[in-house]
């Protein structure tokens, strides 16, 4: 059979590395036990890896990588591409990036740090850096052990994707002390709004805490969109000022364009 085009789990491994410098055959063997990958065994036991499965394998990578994803929606996706379906249309890359959240048994547990490779694709020592940065917070374990919660999963799978771009969790400080500086801003426009609606002390119902909910993620949305833009325009500007120097300012203001042979 491995005459036939099959790999053991160290080829396919090293196969992909590169691409995905953070696979290991312990994460490939965590994706067999969560039911994502399905490789052919021989008489004695060995798994191998037919050409599709690789290609599947490529697949689980690329959504966690690129689309954050965690694994019961790819596994979701998977079996609706397989199915002949259209796979779900990604988010335009000039949108803010969602963090669809784990299944809840994962997201309500702490996981042991040394899982992370196998559970997010992360390093344990990025993960580290997260949290030396603010980005996270550890748990000690009563027996000395760092965990981490599962509901940072899809943040620190966003965090490995900025650091292909060579932002790292040093560059990220900046975000964590904006956030502990905007959220008294948030907290305070929280107080207004509920003023609005007629006093301070409001009930705390259901349908009081779905009003505060959707206000504060449209303040988040809108605050979003003046960050991004100002951002934007002040990375955009160096390049605004070139294609102006490219121009000919003779052609429309003073009639002397560059004469011509």
């Amino acid at each position: 059979m491995a005459d036939a085009g099959y790999l053991t789990i160290g080829k396919v491994v090293k196969k992909l590395q590169e691409r995905y410098p953070d696979l290991s055959i312990s994460k490939v063997r965590y994706l067999q036990d969560e039911g994502l990958l399905n490789p052919s065994r021989t008489p004695s036991g060995y798994r191998l890896y037919s050409q599709r499965d690789v290609h599947r394998l490529e697949t689980i990578l690329y959504l966690q990588k690129s689309r954050f994803l965690p694994l019961s929606v790819i596994k979701e996706e998977l079996d609706r591409m397989e199915s002949g379906q259209p796979a779900a249309s990604a988010p335009p890359l000039a949108e803010s990036v969602s963090l669809p959240p784990d299944d809840e048994e994962t997201a309500g547990k702490l996981h042991p740090i040394d899982r992370m490779p196998e559970l997010v694709g992360a390093t344990v020592s990025f993960v580290r850096q997260l949290s030396e940065a603010g980005v996270i917070q550890l748990t000690r374990s009563p027996h000395g052990r760092d965990l981490v919660d599962g509901r940072d999963f899809p943040l620190i799978r966003v965090c490995d994707e900025l650091r292909h771009f060579g932002i790292g969790p040093k560059n990220l400080r900046q975000y964590v002390i904006a956030a502990n500086r905007e959220s008294a801003m948030f907290e305070q426009a929280l107080v207004v709004f509920a003023r609005k609606g007629g006093g301070v002390e409001l009930q705390d119902t259901e349908e009081t805490r779905q009003r505060f909910n959707q206000a504060f993620s449209r303040m988040l949305g809108l605050t979003n969109t003046v960050r991004d833009e100002l951002i934007a325009r002040r990375v955009k500007e160096p390049f605004k000022d070139r294609d102006a120097e490219r121009k000919d300012p003779g052609d429309k203001n003073t009639g002397r364009g560059t004469a011509r042979v």
